[in-house]
């Protein structure tokens, strides 16, 4: 049984989690607690949930979409700032909802223009001739179209890497290999269409 008060303990808590590994990957050890309003964490996490919601994007992956706000606002506005990012006419709300729209477009992006060749990469029992077939063949494709990086990006995504995985093993941002993940998507749909 739930104690008074347990729901929003809990809620602090998650927006504490939220913020946390947001100022770790940061490195921003620096940056004074005490300027950090607990209400303000809470109203943006769940602002972003509705925006996650609403947008239909996947339930699993709306932690990683707000922690991902949570470090773009750690870059763009200083946190004794953030009880301002809910004001309709503030700029800190321009930037915050900037913040929201680049991470849900990053997903739907990725969602949407993955389904084609990440086929490819389906991990469920079946076909597996089939499967393998429809390996090579993005395999060959993407040595005639794709950059070193664009392969490597697809051949880890194959592998079952997530793009932070594949971010953290390239040394790069998340965006930057969401961005070379949907180019070499792009340019292996335009290959194999032609092909076909």
């Amino acid at each position: 049984m739930s104690t008074p008060g347990s729901s929003s303990s809990t809620k602090r808590a998650v927006a504490a989690v939220f913020l946390g590994t947001a100022l770790s990957a940061l490195g921003a050890n620096s940056l004074d607690a005490a300027e950090i309003n607990p209400r303000a964490v809470n109203d943006i996490g769940r602002y972003c949930t509705s925006c996650w919601r609403n947008a239909r994007l996947p339930m699993d992956a709306w932690g990683d979409c707000t922690q991902e706000v949570f470090r773009r606002l750690l870059e763009r506005i200083p946190t004794t700032r953030w009880d301002h990012t809910l004001r309709i006419d503030a700029d800190e709300r321009r930037e915050f909802i900037r913040a929201i729209d680049a991470v849900k477009k990053r997903v739907q992006r990725a969602r949407r223009y993955a389904d084609g060749v990440e086929v490819a990469a389906d991990p469920r029992p079946g076909n597996d001739r089939q499967l393998a077939e429809q390996r090579e063949e993005v395999s060959r494709a993407a040595e005639e179209v794709l950059s070193a990086r664009q392969k490597r990006i697809i051949r880890l995504s194959f592998e079952g890497w997530s793009v932070q995985d594949i971010a953290d093993e390239v040394v790069m941002p998340v965006e930057r290999v969401s961005d070379e993940k949907y180019k070499a998507i792009r340019k292996l749909r335009t290959h194999l269409t032609r092909a076909a």
